[in-house]
């Protein structure tokens, strides 16, 4: 069993399914390529243990075509991707105890414990 992400074009997710194993084909052609056709759209294999393309792909994540990976949805309009496609706080999150991100002060604030 492996799961399978359908892009649309702008190559965002717009849907996620679990679809046969990667290593099997599907009418002599790989998963990817037959599941893409049957939808008229993009498919790209993604994992659950994040072995390929960065990480598990989710609704609204994008691919990024030139590096082979999903990017999670920007989480606040302050905060940049870095080099390992992991969304940046402007500020780094202090160490120790309970924080929240405050995007109009664009920094973090310590919040009550649980």
């Amino acid at each position: 069993m492996a799961h399978y992400a359908f892009l649309d074009n702008n190559n965002i997710v717009t849907e996620v399914i679990t679809g046969i194993d990667e290593t099997q084909t599907i009418e002599g052609l790989d998963t990817e390529t037959w599941y893409g056709n049957f939808r008229n759209q993009t498919c790209k294999r993604t994992s659950y243990n994040n072995n390929i393309r960065k990480q598990y792909a989710g609704i609204g994540y994008k691919y990024d075509t030139n590096a082979d990976v999903f990017i999670a949805p920007q989480p606040y309009p302050s905060w940049l991707l870095d080099n390992n496609f992991d969304w940046q706080a402007p500020t780094p999150r202090p160490i120790e105890g309970f924080w929240r991100w405050d995007e109009p002060t664009t920094s973090w604030v310590e919040a009550p414990a649980l």
